[in-house]
């Protein structure tokens, strides 16, 4: 097939007229056309189409690149507006237009168009790549100033967005002058899945009377069908009858397209057409799919009779003939991509047919793998966020782990779990110059591991949304000016061992919120040694305490005849004392937030009785608990609940009458008791020294 249809755009249509507001959004058809390099915020209308063009602002490509006009010797009086002006992209490996607001799962006709008029005066045409998303797309070679290039693909957009990338392969700065995306229906071209979309070769309209291009509103997908061009001579036929579509339509060519044919010239029984293979290089062989287009446009007299058969390199294309219904689509497609070194279609007409074939449209194909995934969406939404937030410009452009590791953003490390999206894993941005609080997004890179955020101008408190982030294992906040506490979650997490917190050089920085002093970070050595020996000093302490207390409980239960009595509660004013005749004992109130926050949320189970499970968790002086749970599922609960209660803790009963309680117990004999009522309006708990 000639190159040649793709020239005629450049005097196919008038150039557009009247301004429109710039919009990131589809229209109301769901259309994107986007005139790239046009400069100013306004857009424009086009006369021919009525369809609205956007300029290529921050909206879409975040400001990257510049905008020229090609040069004056290239435009001609009826070139079509778009082909003026064109974005280049000096800087960077990878450029990327953003496209918003898409339907996930639906399939998208996207189309990118260059015209390079030597706006950059050096009169060297460049050669680059192109991607949809993560997925290889299609090389750009432009041969001379003067051409016109349309390349287009059909994919199924798995997210809300798509990304349309330029990659700089070194033979020159990437451009473009147009895109464009048209949303399909899902029943539309059966070859495109989740897997693998469609390149366009070539769409060739047969028979037209005028060298017209086809395309919206004709074509209400705005594809381009353009007249086919051939020395051979064919005899050209036409109607002005409408055709329809068959029900149930795979492609739905318009009636335009379909209301002109091509028969062979003096009644010839033969067409014949051909196309070289275009080797990629990610596929020196690609595989085609072609679909053929059949209308019958005269009302046959009942001894006459079309029939044919279609031929790929002197093989049946498919077993049964053809015979084109009257004024009705017929396509005839492969189902299964062919792979040839060449392609050669003959269609011959039967040894029972009277009359010669026909054709009226084609479309050829080639294969795009969209096997590759992009990162995790939840990943790329929170990563996109802190870039907004901190103004990030380097290389974070387009996906950020990929495709492949050459292409991640610059301080991102990702995993690539197989069969699943890669997930950002580590974000080393130290010494970035970021300014503000620390970004609640974050929180949102659910697998991250490593976080760096030292030696910038951070301020403000540690989000507590950090201490979900199960799997971190490093977080470095050292020289920053942050100021509050350190959150109970992740105080937790350094005390078991889990995190390794760092903020080195931070002055107003605190682990007790309650008191806020200033904390200064001791070496990891330090901590070791100075830990186990405050744990072992309570021990001491806690057992010789527990030893004073059994001798009482024997005198009492010598010189009673009630061997417990009930505890009666009374507070000292100012003292916030626990008074039971000489025994003094310290109290405190929790809310059942607060035994959230010190469990984190009941994350880690220490063990489990009959009556329920056993909760780790950390007081905000770093005081370790155990959290005993009551099991609602255990029939006697309740009962051993309460008996421990009482014979272990000598506690009061009157309070755990109607309602079952929850315990904390503390290593050496602390507990907590929480007194029944509404978690929002009177739950607390009494913390006080057995």
């Amino acid at each position: 097939m000639a190159a040649t249809p793709w020239l005629l755009l450049l005097c196919l249509a008038a150039a557009g007229g009247g301004v429109l507001q710039a919009r990131a959004q589809p229209d109301s058809k769901g259309f994107i056309s986007i005139d790239c390099g046009l400069q100013g915020d306004t857009g424009r209308t086009d006369n021919v189409t009525k369809l609205a063009y956007v300029p290529d602002n921050g909206e879409y490509t975040d400001d990257a690149g510049t905008c020229h006009n090609i040069s004056a010797v290239y435009i001609t009086p009826f070139m079509h507006r778009s082909w003026y002006n064109v974005r280049s992209f000096a800087a960077g490996a990878r450029n990327c237009y953003t496209l918003r607001s898409l339907v996930p799962g639906l399939k998208y006709l996207v189309r990118a168009s260059f015209m390079y008029g030597n706006y950059d005066g050096l009169n060297r045409p460049p050669g680059f790549d192109l991607h949809v998303g993560v997925n290889y797309w299609h090389p750009v070679k432009i041969s001379r100033p003067d051409e016109a290039k349309y390349v287009e693909v059909i994919v199924v957009v798995p997210d809300d967005f798509v990304q349309i990338c330029l990659i700089n392969t070194g033979a020159g700065t990437p451009f473009i002058s147009g895109l464009s995306l048209r949303p399909l229906k899902k029943t539309m071209y059966p070859q495109v899945t989740t897997a693998q979309g469609l390149v366009l070769l070539n769409r060739f309209n047969f028979g037209p009377t005028k060298n017209e291009l086809i395309r919206y509103p004709d074509d209400q997908y705005d594809r381009l069908w353009f007249p086919w061009v051939n020395p051979v001579l064919w005899t050209e036929m036409s109607t002005t009858r409408k055709v329809q579509n068959m029900a149930n339509d795979f492609f739905e060519v318009p009636p335009a397209v379909l209301q002109t044919a091509i028969t062979p010239w003096n009644n010839g029984s033969q067409i014949q057409f051909s196309w070289d293979p275009q080797p990629q290089p990610n596929d020196p062989s690609p595989a085609y799919f072609a679909i053929m287009h059949f209308t019958e446009l005269q009302l046959l007299p009942s001894n006459a009779m079309r029939e044919f058969y279609i031929n790929l390199n002197g093989e049946l294309w498919h077993r049964d003939a053809v015979t084109p219904e009257y004024l009705y689509s017929r396509p005839s497609f492969n189902t299964f991509a062919a792979r040839k070194s060449q392609y050669n279609i003959t269609i011959n007409a039967t040894a029972r047919s009277t009359l010669p074939p026909i054709i009226n449209a084609l479309e050829v194909f080639s294969v795009l793998p969209t096997t590759n995934l992009g990162t995790d969406v939840g990943d790329v939404s929170a990563i996109m966020e802190i870039r907004a937030k901190y103004q990030v410009r380097t290389n974070w452009i387009g996906d950020p782990c990929g495709p492949g590791t050459v292409m991640v953003w610059d301080s991102l490390t990702c995993s690539y779990p197989i069969a699943s999206p890669p997930r950002i894993t580590r974000v080393d941005l130290s010494s970035r110059s970021l300014n503000g609080g620390i970004s609640i997004s974050f929180a949102n890179l659910k697998v991250v591991q490593y976080l760096n955020l030292s030696n910038n101008n951070l301020v403000g408190a540690v989000p507590d949304a950090l201490s979900g982030l199960t799997s971190l294992t490093v977080l470095d906040l050292s020289g920053n000016q942050i100021s509050g506490s350190i959150p109970y979650g992740l105080l937790i997490k350094v005390h078991d061992g889990s995190l390794d917190l760092r903020y080195d050089n931070i002055q107003d920085l605190c682990t007790n919120g309650s008191s806020c002093q200033p904390v200064k970070r001791k070496s990891k050595l330090a901590m070791y040694i100075a830990i186990p020996a405050v744990v072992m000093v309570m021990i001491i302490v806690a057992g010789v305490i527990f030893c004073f207390m059994r001798r009482g409980r024997k005198g009492s239960m010598n010189n009673s005849a009630n061997p417990r009595r009930e505890l009666m509660t009374s507070y000292a004013s100012g003292t916030d004392v626990y008074m039971d005749n000489s025994l003094q004992l310290e109290n405190r109130r929790f809310t059942y937030e607060d035994l959230q926050v010190i469990t984190n949320n009941f994350q880690k189970v220490l063990g489990q009785g009959g009556f329920g499970k056993v909760y780790n968790g950390f007081l905000e002086d770093a005081t370790q608990v155990a959290v005993k749970l009551l099991s609602h599922s255990s029939i006697q609960g309740v009962n051993e609940f309460l008996a421990e209660m009482e014979s272990t803790w000598h506690l009061s009963m009157s309070t755990c009458q109607k309602e079952p309680c929850k315990n904390i117990l503390k290593e050496q004999n602390i507990m907590v008791d929480v007194y029944p009522g509404n978690r929002g309006s009177g739950s607390h708990l009494n913390l006080r020294k057995d």
